[in-house]
């Protein structure tokens, strides 16, 4: 069996804040194998971005690591200092695809120049290659990359300048940069949200067929399930900071055993004959139920969910979900 590329293990972080502590994740669980796409589906609040942050090391100060593990390629990333992480993870082994591309690139520099330091920076390049010739081979890489992300006139847009672009361009030119280093897991964090439809789909497709000619594993961070049913092999849910199912993404799908995620899919216009919502709103990090925390909102909640939190079980060979009622139901089977 494969190892995993990046293996989460009952992660658990709280922020400190003028307001008080925050639980912002609670034993969080997930696994990306070599040349997979794991979404990473929830509500806003839910945990996704914080998740995000951790992997890369750019967890805000106040953030106390409780427990757990991220391990990638074996080693641990909690473990690891500012300089290691700049040295040997962020930009180069893990590449980053932000939200909005516009934000992300300096207007003042042309397109080149920033890719370039980056390149300069993380990328790996022939042994013994002066200044000038690494330099050369760099931007040669680069252009070949923005031909892959169909950015037409490749050559030209190194010597432009962010504005000069639409927001799908960018956005191309944004996953060529990610690409340029070579990493082994590629981090999307919604990069399809500041785009029009007919874009979207373009870019999903793109992803989709660069993570097969790279190999790439690819942790994509969405709140649409349309998405993830077009793009993801596995589909991790999240709520109010916890990992309350997950696994094929056909299976989890097909056959939510999670009030949570079926609720989810009852919101999604392709799957429900009515648009429905799901009643109240996601708790606070501040001050969580005692027991499940999606009891407020559950239609399928019992007395036990209110005072006692359910662990995480196997639902159907690697169909894992976070309720007492699939907890009960393995309990009674073993």
């Amino acid at each position: 069996m494969t190892a995993p590329l990046l293996d989460i293990r009952n992660l658990r972080l709280s922020v400190k804040t003028d307001e008080g502590t925050a639980q912002i994740l609670d034993h969080v669980e997930l696994t990306i194998a070599p040349g997979r796409i794991l979404g990473i589906v929830g509500e806003s609040g839910c945990g996704k971005s914080t998740l995000v942050r951790a992997v890369l090391g750019i967890l805000p100060k106040t953030t106390k690591i409780e427990t757990g593990e991220i391990l990638f390629e074996g080693e641990d990333l909690l473990q690891l200092d500012e300089r290691d992480l700049v040295a040997r993870v962020r930009g180069g082994r893990i590449g980053f695809i932000p939200q909005d591309p516009y934000l992300a690139l300096n207007p003042v520099f042309t397109i080149g120049s920033q890719l370039l330091a980056v390149m300069r920076r993380h990328a790996p390049a022939p042994a013994r290659l002066r200044t000038g010739a690494l330099m050369k081979h760099h931007r040669a890489q680069l252009i070949e990359l923005l031909r892959r992300v169909h950015i037409p006139e490749a050559e030209a847009v190194l010597d432009r300048y962010p504005h000069q672009f639409s927001g799908g361009q960018r956005q191309r030119i944004m996953i060529a940069g990610a690409l340029a280093c070579s990493p082994r897991l590629l981090i999307a964090d919604e990069p399809t949200t500041a785009i029009d439809v007919t874009t979207q789909l373009q870019i999903l497709g793109l992803l989709r067929s660069l993570a097969g000619e790279f190999g790439l594993a690819m942790m994509f961070v969405t709140h649409d399930l349309g998405i993830v049913a077009q793009l993801c092999d596995e589909v991790t849910i999240m709520y109010a900071g916890q990992t309350v199912e997950s696994g094929p993404t056909n299976v989890v799908l097909r056959k939510p055993r999670h009030p949570y995620t079926s609720a989810l899919l009852a919101c999604h216009p392709d799957r429900a004959k009515a648009l429905l919502g799901i009643p109240g709103v996601v708790p606070s990090p501040f001050n969580p139920p005692t027991g499940c925390r999606f009891f407020p909102r559950c239609p399928d909640a019992i007395a036990y969910c209110r005072h006692r939190s359910p662990r995480l079980v196997t639902s159907n060979a690697s169909h894992l979900v976070n309720c007492r009622l699939v907890e009960a139901a393995a309990d009674t089977a073993a």
